[in-house]
């Protein structure tokens, strides 16, 4: 799958939930591997803030962002519009200090999308694939995100508060496609016994019943509840029972959970790239949703990149017969057993390391290790087929080696190992030159990678 951007730029206006004031976002089309960015445009030297885990400092009622003094908060509706369309690179600027809240939904954003239109751009798309369980837990509150192995995207969400209107609710989201009709139109909700504290913190100056669901649950008197209106510059609603005192109905019943499912989409967007796994969050909020997204982004940083998924019950896209057809190399100089995937710019090889192997005999015969060298030869052989495969009558050329840079070897390779090789060019193929990078990988683990540039000749 290619990476997408805006196919134009939109703006959208409205109040800041916090500050109150009026503010303009307008979204623009970015490059390949941009990411999300905001910018401040309204700061003298307009910096730009990436839409990452590790700069969130803040989770009050809303994710922030921030580089150095400069902040961007309530971010996550506007993110998992975003995310949701699958959109990889977009330049938000920004006249203030956080997003216009609009109606506390992402309703807004998600139809100025889908007016707008995506195009495909030439990267690849890199995803976070989950392999194996995730979790964080917050053991004061009860809340907990798992995340597990899945073939697609998809979030279940459970909320419970201490409440005789908002209890226990449910929401999931199995077709990522379905977030602006499921999803988007879900409103932030407030609870009233948390409207005072929340404005003595400095915090929701721009809420009002245009903007989020108020629900009403805690006996109060009514010069209690003028008391709030005023403070909140809102016409005085009488209220004589608990329930929502918005005048516009629900979208759905569970809509508080829905909106609860909109948050931890746009916080996991803070990730940087698209998941693969299924999410179960129980009573999530932003700090816990960050949380995890900053658990995934260290495993991210920790390698470049994550090792190819290899199923050995499916069939190869190239087995040991193409491979021949395709590369000079015999024995004892094959080094490619099959190619189990292949993309425009990349081509995943593996290599089943034996005993039987013939340098096991010299290196070493007490304790067995695969040169470093052979293995750069078997990741070379696989791009080698990367290059081959994508010109006629691939038969007649060979490759070779012209330089190798940047060798690491992390791990050594023992009888038993299976590699995994993950090639990729690095710039266009020139006058039948190719740059390449490789890495090769045992499990989960880089255990050698390299870049190298290799010329494609004709056979005499």
């Amino acid at each position: 799958m290619k990476q997408m951007t805006l196919n134009g730029s939109f703006s959208v206006e409205g109040k800041g939930l916090h500050s109150g004031k009026i503010i303009t976002a307008t979204f623009e089309p970015a490059d390949e591997n941009h990411g999300y960015k905001f910018q401040r445009i309204d700061l003298p030297e307009q910096p730009i803030i990436e839409a990452l885990a590790e700069n969130v400092v803040e989770t009050t009622r809303g994710t922030v962002i921030a580089r150095g003094d400069v902040k961007v908060s309530t971010i996550e509706h506007s993110l998992a519009a975003l995310y949701a369309a699958g959109i990889d690179n977009v330049l938000i600027k920004i006249n203030g200090p956080e997003m216009p809240i609009l109606d506390g939904s992402a309703k807004e954003y998600c139809e100025k999308i889908e007016a707008t239109g995506i195009i495909e751009q030439e990267a690849e798309k890199e995803f976070y694939i989950v392999k194996q369980k995730i979790e964080v837990r917050d053991d004061s509150t009860g809340s907990s995100i798992i995340v597990l192995p899945d073939d697609e995207f998809t979030v279940d969400v459970k909320v419970g508060f201490d409440s005789p209107v908002l209890a226990n609710q449910f929401a999931t989201l199995e077709n990522i496609k379905d977030f602006p009709t499921e999803i988007a139109a879900a409103r932030t909700f407030v609870f009233v016994r948390e409207i005072e504290p929340l404005l003595k913190a400095n915090l929701i100056k721009g809420g009002d019943l245009d903007n989020a669901i108020v629900i009403y649950d805690s006996p109060l008197q009514q010069e209690q509840i003028d008391h709030i209106a005023d403070l909140m510059h809102a016409p005085h609603v009488k209220v004589e029972e608990f329930g929502f005192i918005n005048d516009r109905p629900l979208t759905s019943e569970n809509e508080p959970a829905r909106h609860k499912l909109m948050d931890v989409l746009g916080d996991l967007a803070l990730v940087g790239r698209p998941i693969k796994g299924r999410v179960i969050a129980t009573r999530p909020g932003h700090a816990l949703n960050t949380a995890l997204s900053k658990k995934i982004r260290k495993d991210i940083k920790r390698q470049d990149i994550q090792a190819p998924v290899y199923n050995p019950t499916l069939p190869p896209l190239m087995d040991i017969n193409r491979i021949r057809q395709l590369l000079p190399h015999r024995y004892p100089f094959a080094m490619v057993d099959k190619i189990i995937d292949r993309g425009e710019n990349y081509i995943v090889g593996i290599k089943n390391v034996s005993i039987d192997e013939p340098f096991f005999l010299g290196h070493f015969p007490q304790e067995p290790v695969m040169p470093g060298v052979l293995q750069i030869e078997a990741m070379a052989q696989t791009g080698g087929l990367l290059v081959l495969d994508s010109v006629d009558e691939p038969e007649r050329y060979s490759t070779y080696f012209m330089k190798i840079d940047n060798v690491k070897f992390r791990q050594k390779v023992v009888p038993g190992d299976t590699l995994i090789f993950h090639v990729s060019f690095m710039t266009p193929m020139r006058r039948g030159c190719a740059m390449m990078k490789g890495y090769a990988f045992v499990g989960e683990k880089i255990v050698t990678e390299c870049e190298f540039m290799a010329q494609i000749v004709k056979n005499k």
